[in-house]
């Protein structure tokens, strides 16, 4: 008999995502996604100043801590054509590349491998076995029985006295968990490593933009003026150069301490992140079997080798996948209104004034107009027939698309990547899989791992450029050219984009009077989250979802699996407006 499985709210992520999935005895028949808060900073940004969007749209997510602000100052700085300078690029370059190594860090560990690892298990593990499994994997430090033995007296003093807090809701015992207690144990250490490591992550955003979260941009380049240049700086020649006093400028205490960070970020992916998650991957090798979903991936390209424009140059590429087909790369235009569009279907928004839902726009013509008809909460189940969700539904050319590690690793390997096919085959052949096996829910949590590896070894290459630049008399940071409104056209637009650690990202602006006319931010859980559209094609979630066997309903841990494999950051899809500042609902975890 077939009834509706209900997973509100599903939690370690970032922002409110409701599940139902149809259920046919154990098996999911459709699956539906809704992000349940309403979607409103496009409007709170028509009439603003366009150089201070970045500062409001940098606040649509609190995890992503900069790439809405990246993507918003290079939305602007297309708009009015204007270049920033090469260190610019190269800074930007830095904390785009900190911010995804600390976040696949984050997400793996706190957010994703608690799917695959049983925490209470860990109490049963021989900590001399689990040194060993550990000195087996890579040179780690922290890898003595004692250290292992100190964590197991800490994990056991949480379970004993009726405390696991962070560790508090977790499915454990559930049957589906297949590690051995060493492999427990050791990622439950390395779970607590993490969060002390994480402090040098954010630091590299703290030296180059102010804070974290949320550091500083500024369009025209970055905020941080150098005050390290050459002993002759008109003439560019001499090796020695000298840091200046600024608390506020890039320095050579902050240039010592970004190659801190950079050793930092490398270490631990090499020695503890990537040989863990091929190591939990080992014991679960059904998991490369499914939970894939679309097969289509797109990807809006990032990390530029001179200027964002160049796209020729990009580490990252541009394109878009179909059916699993790595032999053809797809071209994409952000420009073109007939290639990207948002439909509101089974949204709760309306288009044309509020007047109908048929069709969908081009983000520089999109409209953000609330139309919710649902059901007032708490309620039973969602009307999917009818609109379901606060998220709209992106097409790339009348295709659900997937984006995220996954799609930026099938790319980088489809346009012949050398590092990423080393990688790869690395991988693949330690599990003992095919390529095909990167289609599926465990291959989506490699390719983040294979990418974490790629950029951070980037940033050695960026680091060393920016000191070169230095040395050689180049000091700017900033473009003033284009500063002041009254060189700026009538009316232009203009689209940022990047590659976030969820996946494509870009926003589009129309500047009219020197004011934001219009502005639509297309994120990467609007593509991967959203519901179905006008043909009734299901979003990247909803596809991936169909199909799996859900053991215990009141658990449902393969649901989960798959979920976090794309690591859900609903608040970049939706945000909370309340005219009122009322409470509008809540929730509790049991």
């Amino acid at each position: 008999m077939s009834q509706r499985l209900v997973i509100d709210p599903v939690t370690r992520i970032e922002g409110h995502l409701r599940i139902e999935a149809q259920m046919d005895g154990d098996r999911i028949s459709e699956a539906y996604s809704s992000g349940t808060m309403v979607r409103g900073l496009e409007i709170i940004l028509q009439g603003r100043d366009p150089r201070d969007a970045w500062a409001f749209a940098q606040r649509i997510c609190g995890v992503c801590t900069l790439v809405h602000g990246i993507a918003s100052v290079r939305a602007v700085e297309d708009a009015l054509r204007y270049p920033i300078p090469a260190n610019a690029e190269l800074i930007r370059n830095l904390m785009i590349g900190a911010q995804y190594v600390h976040d696949h860090v984050m997400h793996f560990y706190h957010l994703h491998a608690l799917d695959w690892v049983d925490v209470v298990s860990a109490l049963k593990a021989d900590p001399k076995a689990t040194s060993a499994l550990a000195q087996s994997l890579s040179g780690y430090a922290r890898s003595s029985p004692g250290y292992f033995s100190d964590v197991q007296k800490r994990l056991q003093t949480f379970v004993g006295g009726g405390q696991l807090g962070i560790f508090g809701n977790g499915y454990w015992g559930h049957p589906a968990y297949r590690l051995p207690p060493e492999a427990n144990l050791l990622a439950v250490a390395h779970y607590l490593d993490a969060l002390a490591w994480q402090r040098d992550a954010v630091a590299l955003h703290t030296v180059l933009g102010g804070k974290n979260p949320h550091p500083n941009f500024v369009v025209g380049g970055a905020p941080v003026a150098i005050s390290v240049w050459p002993e002759h700086p008109g003439r560019g020649k001499g090796p020695h150069y000298r840091g200046g006093q600024s608390g506020t400028a890039l320095d050579l205490a902050g240039l010592a301490r970004i190659q801190e960070v950079i050793r930092s970020l490398r270490d631990f992916v090499d020695q503890v992140y990537l040989p863990d998650t091929l190591a939990i991957a080992g014991f679960y090798k059904d998991w490369f079997k499914q939970g894939e979903g679309l097969g289509n991936f797109l990807c809006f390209g990032d990390l530029p080798g001179k200027n964002i424009h160049d796209t020729a140059g990009l580490l990252l590429p541009r394109g878009a996948i179909l059916d699993r087909n790595l032999a053809k790369v797809h071209e994409v235009n952000l420009e073109a209104g007939g290639e990207i569009q948002e439909f509101v279907n089974h949204s709760w928004y309306a288009y044309g004034g509020g007047k109908g839902k048929n069709g969908g726009l081009h983000p520089y013509a999109g409209e953000t107009a609330l139309d919710y008809t649902g059901p007032k909460p708490p309620y039973q189940q969602l009307p999917v027939h009818e609109a379901y969700s606060w998220i709209k539904s992106p097409r790339w050319k009348g295709h659900a698309m997937e984006v995220g590690p996954l799609a930026r690793v099938l790319m980088l390997y489809a346009t012949g990547h050398k590092q990423t096919r080393e990688l790869t085959a690395y991988a693949l052949k330690k599990l003992d899989l095919p390529l095909e096996a990167l289609f599926s829910t465990l291959g989506r949590t490699a390719a983040r791992a294979l990418e974490t590896k790629i950029i951070a070894d980037a940033m050695q290459g960026w680091y060393d450029q920016l000191l070169a630049n230095i040395k050689g008399g180049d000091v700017a940071t900033f473009n003033e050219d284009l500063w002041q409104p009254s060189s700026w056209p009538k009316r232009c637009k203009g689209v940022g984009f990047m590659e976030a650690p969820r996946g494509a990202l870009a926003h589009w602006v129309v500047i009219e009077d020197e004011k934001i006319a219009n502005y639509q931010a297309v994120v990467p859980s609007t593509w991967n989250a959203g519901p179905r559209d006008d043909k009734d094609q299901p979003g990247a979630y909803e596809a991936a979802l169909k199909g799996h066997t859900v053991s215990d309903a009141r658990q449902p841990l393969e649901v989960l699996r798959t979920l976090h494999s794309f690591d859900p950051c609903i608040a970049c899809a939706v945000h909370l407006v309340d005219m009122d500042g009322e409470e509008q609902g809540s929730a509790r975890v049991v």
